[in-house]
């Protein structure tokens, strides 16, 4: 199988060619064809993953190409991490925001609003190129903000594109972890949108078994949810949040932790470095590689924990890997016809009550050789129903607005985001990212008065 990686520069991607590594199983990827728009980018990955494929009796073939048609026609699977701006456009994503008195964050709040009118219009396109050349591809996507992208893309390609999150999964596994059960032996009651979702039951033989992990101060402590949110706000919820919750819960805290320097920026001078090294020394690249993961999983929403003296990240949390591990299991379910449950960013139909068909939710999920079916959710309270039907809304007026270039659909989509305090600071957050960044700047051209 021919699997093309969208990003395929970008600092992640090694952990997804360690997973393939790691699979024997057939029918298994052969050729991972990367595409960027960076061939630096691209060649300091590919001696990354040289260095990692060196003792492999059998690894995956490496190709890199910065045309987008090489990298899409007859692939299997699309993985689209792509990120449009770049890390410079995630750091005005923050500033902008912070520098008006709000949250300063990538894919929550204002900047999420940004990162998805500048990237909508290139996922449809993307997703129109896989149509045409590709049409039997299934395409994983791991662009954010994930449920708006997906959710765009899905016009073009429907049920072929999935959207996949390593949060709810990270929060099932530690909820498991503390009342000493198997994650994979668990059955989650999880429901939301992407970064806004709740865990509010956890199965095992038969019985939910949250409801003894929220009583157990001992137990709670292991959870870093729990730790970032307080026992007693978990408990007042009936429900363990997704860590993003934290950004609504205590957002006044959010916003004082990140007024210095933001996780982009920081970000930015990382990977910098990386690449830097990885160009001086190519030997060394996959070691230069390991150490830069390791720094930027240890600072990952550093602002919550420090703020909820929640400590440092566990270390079985770091080792247990992410995202690249759902996708693995995503494609076996699909490609290899291994029956399994996932949680994942799909349509809605009538899974989640109180919103769109066409929306997309990040819910329990059937997967199988068949494809993916939605699993049914009992009903949302409103005090979640309703941040969760705001949102979208706010999601579906992004999605609007980015494909028609209307500024008034865009200052509508800024003004109706719970974490936006005026219209007035809604036309100033969308004249502020164009004057920032280029590529918003030509997707929404007309006045933020229109």
């Amino acid at each position: 199988m021919k699997l093309a990686v969208l990003g395929g520069g970008g600092f992640r991607v090694p952990l997804v060619y360690g997973a393939l590594l790691r699979d024997t199983a057939k029918p298994r990827v052969e050729q991972v064809v990367l595409h960027d728009v960076s061939e630096e980018r691209l060649e300091a990955i590919r001696h990354v993953l040289r260095r990692q494929a060196d003792g492999h009796d059998d690894p995956p073939e490496v190709v890199t190409t910065t045309d987008l048609d090489t990298a899409l026609r007859d692939a299997a699977f699309v993985f689209s991490a792509i990120r449009v701006g770049g890390l410079a456009g995630r750091t005005a994503d923050e500033r902008v925001a912070l520098d008006l008195g709000l949250l300063g964050q990538e894919t929550t709040g204002p900047g999420g609003i940004s990162y998805g009118l500048r990237t909508v219009p290139v996922a449809v396109r993307v997703a129109e190129r896989v149509a045409a050349l590709a049409p039997r591809a299934w395409v994983i996507n791991f662009t954010n903000p994930a449920g708006m992208i997906t959710e765009a893309m899905r016009h073009v390609l429907g049920d072929r594109v999935i959207g996949i999150c390593d949060s709810p999964i990270g929060l099932i596994r530690r909820a498991a972890a503390a009342l000493g059960l198997d994650p994979a032996r668990v059955t989650p009651d999880y429901v939301g949108l992407n970064h806004l979702g709740w865990l509010r039951g956890l199965g095992h033989d038969g019985r939910d078994v949250l409801p003894e992990l929220l009583a157990d101060d001992a137990a709670l402590r292991r959870v870093e949810e729990a730790r970032v949110f307080g026992h007693d706000w978990v408990r007042t919820l009936g429900a363990l949040p997704n860590e993003y919750l934290y950004y609504y819960y205590f957002t006044r805290e959010a916003v004082a932790a990140t007024s210095g320097r933001t996780r982009g920026e920081s970000l930015l001078s990382q990977q910098d470095d990386f690449y830097a090294a990885v160009h001086a020394r190519p030997g060394q690249a996959l070691d230069a590689w390991v150490s830069a993961r390791r720094q930027r999983d240890e600072t990952y929403m550093a602002e919550a924990r420090d703020t909820a003296e929640a400590g440092e990240r566990d270390a079985a949390d770091l080792e247990a890997g992410g995202y690249e591990g759902i996708a693995l299991a995503l494609m076996a379910a699909i490609a290899r016809g291994e029956p399994t449950s996932m949680i994942l960013n799909v349509r809605n139909g009538a899974a989640v009550p109180g919103l769109p068909a066409d929306a997309v939710v990040e819910i329990p999920c059937a997967v199988d050789g068949a494809g993916v079916r939605p699993l049914a959710t009992r009903p949302l309270p409103g005090r979640f129903l309703g941040l969760v039907q705001q949102v979208k809304a706010v999601e579906q007026t992004a999605i609007e607005a980015a494909m028609t270039g209307s500024a008034r659909l865009a200052v509508e989509a800024f003004a109706l985001h719970p974490l936006v305090d005026s219209v007035t600071t809604a036309r100033r957050l969308l004249d502020g990212y164009r004057a920032r960044i280029p590529e918003l700047a030509s997707v929404i051209p007309g006045s933020s008065e229109a």
